[in-house]
């Protein structure tokens, strides 16, 4: 392996990165920072979590000196909030010995705080085209000065329809720059802009670190899973031996909060992010996910883009992903830094045909999902997962208890276990009269006392003097007699048998 040190990048930054454990340069790493450091355009071909990020912030860092002027020297423009936050934490990393700051710039958070780091010098910008280009139009955001730019992930920025707004923020920018851009795939448009905004670039295909190694790292179980099944299954995965941090994919925002409470409901630390979050509780959740205060993150595609972890054990796609390559960048949340990961994917019935076109583009070899249910025998085998375990963890949240007592109050009621529990299940049923079954209005009145007497304790609620005469507030309406098909009304005969009328 390659050290960064080997690679010229200056001993601060370098030891910065040791610092957090990080030494040796991934292949995309080792081939754009010798170039980016003299300043050459780059097209670099990579997937997330190749280590593209410090391929083009360690030169850029670097390229702006040990301590540069104030003001916004360095443009990184992303497509999505997460991914803003991710590559923002990666280049505070590498500044974090020298005075240069970094500012995240993004839609969902309030401008204030942006504005103050914009307005305090930072020369360092990382952003999302529409609020980089609303402070530019507020004039909040000067781009006049900047003389490194970076497009990351421009083909979903091509997918998200961003490219105007690219189109827009390079008109700002001087033609005098250092530009690199990188992209997962190279479609007509991605390339046209290359052309039309970068200088003789060097184009740069890096695949994943090892990609065919990095296949071999992941084990790929593929079930055919009832849907009415699937938390259980989930729930029992999550017992597993070796199991770590896991992330499990959704296809609604619907379906990822309803999980996370499930699991959380089952006594696991799971955590949701997906874009009914506002942005506060997406990078809350986040963050507590990669400092391991939660060890189940559930979350969206989108919501997933900044989803860099090293530690991930298990990624669970709860449905079929639409194709072959957002089942790549699914599974490609494990297994990395060349550790190993298990990537399970359940397959609806109706979703087959899904399957069918994956494991075509993939070569994976399983045309046919295995029928699975929480069960089966080689679910347990394929996972490591104890024998006997169960879908609830025996330590469960003490918040959970009052399911129980729900329950046992319920049973109370029906083994008669207090008269006024008995008397208030069978005052709930009515016969044609109107009376409570096979009860005289005097029980009735006696078995509702307490009732009543709750019922005295609300505000509003009426009072007795004693004579059988109600006072009320001046806010409550008096009760009125409900009138019976017999012309009586309700209680007028106390004592007598309440019958139906007969016909």
């Amino acid at each position: 392996m390659t050290t960064f040190t080997e690679l010229g990048i200056a001993p601060d930054i370098v030891d910065a990165l040791a610092a957090k454990g990080i030494s040796d340069a991934f292949p995309i790493q080792e081939q754009t920072i010798p170039l980016a450091l003299t300043g050459q355009d780059i097209i670099g071909q990579a997937k997330t979590g190749t280590g593209k990020t410090f391929g083009f912030g360690l030169p850029l860092v670097q390229r702006l000196g040990d301590d540069p002027e104030p003001g916004v020297k360095a443009l990184v423009v992303v497509p999505t909030r997460e991914l803003a936050v991710q590559v923002t934490e990666d280049m505070e990393l590498a500044t974090s010995n020298r005075p240069t700051k970094v500012v995240s710039i993004y839609g969902g958070k309030a401008y204030e705080g942006q504005i103050e780091q914009l307005k305090a010098g930072a020369q360092i910008v990382v952003g999302t085209p529409g609020r980089l280009l609303d402070l530019a139009n507020q004039r909040i955001l000067s781009l006049a000065d900047v003389r490194e730019v970076v497009l990351d992930e421009a083909d979903k920025m091509l997918d998200l329809g961003f490219l105007p707004d690219i189109e827009k923020i390079f008109s700002r920018i001087p033609e005098v720059r250092h530009t690199m851009l990188f992209s997962a795939t190279m479609p007509g448009p991605i390339v046209a802009l290359a052309r039309r905004f970068m200088s003789k670039p060097i184009h740069i295909r890096a695949n994943d670190p090892d990609e065919g190694l990095t296949q071999a790292n992941i084990k790929h179980l593929i079930y055919r899973a009832h849907s009415l099944d699937k938390d259980e299954v989930i729930a029992r995965i999550l017992q597993a031996d070796g199991r770590g941090k896991t992330v499990i994919f959704t296809r609604t925002k619907r379906a990822a909060a309803k999980l996370v409470e499930e699991l959380s409901d089952r006594g696991f630390n799971a955590a949701a992010v997906h874009g009914d979050l506002n942005q506060d509780q997406r990078e809350r959740a986040m963050a507590a996910f990669k400092a391991g205060r939660k060890d189940v993150l559930i979350a969206t595609d989108v919501a997933a883009r900044g989803i860099d972890v090293d530690d991930v054990t298990h990624v669970i796609n709860h449905t079929i992903p639409d194709d072959d390559k957002v089942y790549l960048h699914r599974a490609g949340r494990t297994g990395r830094a060349g550790k190993t990961g298990i990537a399970v994917t359940f397959v609806d019935w109706e979703d087959l045909h899904k399957w069918a076109l994956i494991n075509r583009a993939l070569e994976f070899g399983q045309p046919e999902p295995v029928e699975t249910y929480s069960s089966s025998p080689h679910l347990f085998t394929d996972l490591d997962i104890p024998e006997g375990t169960k879908g609830r963890l025996t330590s469960a949240p003490s918040a959970q208890p009052s399911r129980a007592s729900t329950a046992g109050r319920r049973e109370g009621e029906r083994s008669g276990d207090a008269a006024g529990g008995a008397a208030r299940t069978r005052s709930r049923r009515r016969t044609r009269g109107g009376r409570p079954a096979g009860e005289g209005d005097a029980t009735t009145t006696s078995t509702s006392t307490s009732t009543d007497e709750a019922a005295s304790k609300e505000p509003g609620a009426g009072t007795h003097d004693g004579k059988g005469k109600e006072h009320h507030d001046g806010n409550a309406a008096p009760r009125r007699r409900r009138r019976r098909r017999g012309g009586r009304s309700g209680g007028s005969a106390a004592g007598a048998p309440s019958q139906a009328p007969t016909a």
